[in-house]
């Protein structure tokens, strides 16, 4: 049976821990940009601090368009380019759900339904265009241009409701729970169930996003707001180190798919 490498890492333990550390880094890291600098810089020069959303956008904005060119068009999976891109989607998706929600005034639902939206979109469009939505068919440039738009919108996505969720009485410690638990019923369908692994997947994708969005905004918020208001910098630094150490010292391979699988996918 004919097996053909993707260009994304197989779905492991270990790919979601780092997942997981990339998206908390994501919130941390544009943060630090978006507030702890260019937010501060804004306000003292009399500018609102929402610029600051604004020029974090287009910084992590531009950063993800090239790494992600450079990703679509590399021949086989690289894991510290593929990594690097998805840190850069979700410090990206941090500043952009960040300026749709309080910039745009739309507020933490408008932002939340219209993200949802658009990852819904996403997911038919590439079904629609290539049959299917499986991450490990991801061998096309095709089939990875859907695959990265899809994951910006998540990311974003992501911010959005991990910020809804956590501003209300729940918390951050609260809303942490809730997606966690939620992760746990996700991977319990994934072993008990016949429902669609593509789908699981992608459910599983997103939920990581507000997951580490309320972890990272747990560890930089003030004390007076539920959090521990340990330095964004500081605390993307450690993020940052845990990831290469484990992207290091953890196997990584490439997902394989069948022919059969990727007709079925």
């Amino acid at each position: 049976m004919i097996e053909t490498a993707a260009k994304v890492p197989a779905v492991t333990l270990g790919f979601w821990i780092i997942k997981i550390l990339a998206t908390t880094l994501g919130e941390t890291a544009g943060d630090t940009v978006s507030m702890s600098w260019l937010g501060e810089t804004s306000v003292s020069a009399g500018q609102s601090g929402l610029n600051g959303y604004v020029v974090g956008t287009a910084i992590f904005g531009a950063a993800l368009a090239i790494l992600a060119f450079f990703q679509i068009r590399a021949r086989r999976f690289h894991p510290w380019l593929y990594w690097a891109t998805i840190i850069a989607s979700t410090t990206a998706g941090t500043t952009l759900a960040d300026f749709a929600t309080r910039s745009l005034g739309i507020g933490y639902p408008g932002g939340s339904i219209l993200l949802f939206s658009l990852v819904v979109l996403s997911l038919i469009a590439w079904h629609r265009t290539l049959g299917g939505i499986s991450a490990a068919s991801v061998h096309t440039r095709e089939a990875e241009l859907f695959y990265w738009i899809t994951i910006t919108f998540s990311q974003t996505l992501g911010t959005a409701l991990g910020d809804w969720v956590a501003d209300g009485p729940l918390g951050y410690l609260g809303a942490a729970g809730i997606f966690g638990g939620a992760l746990a019923l996700v991977a319990l369908a994934h072993y008990t169930t016949r429902i669609s692994k593509p789908l699981l997947f992608w459910s599983a994708f997103i939920l990581t996003r507000p997951l580490g969005a309320v972890v990272g905004d747990f560890l930089d918020k003030p004390v007076a707001h539920g959090g521990l208001e340990l330095s964004r910098l500081a605390a993307s630094a450690v993020l940052a180190a845990a990831i290469v150490l484990l992207v290091t010292l953890l196997p990584q391979r490439p997902e394989t798919v069948t022919q059969q699988e990727r007709l079925a996918s």
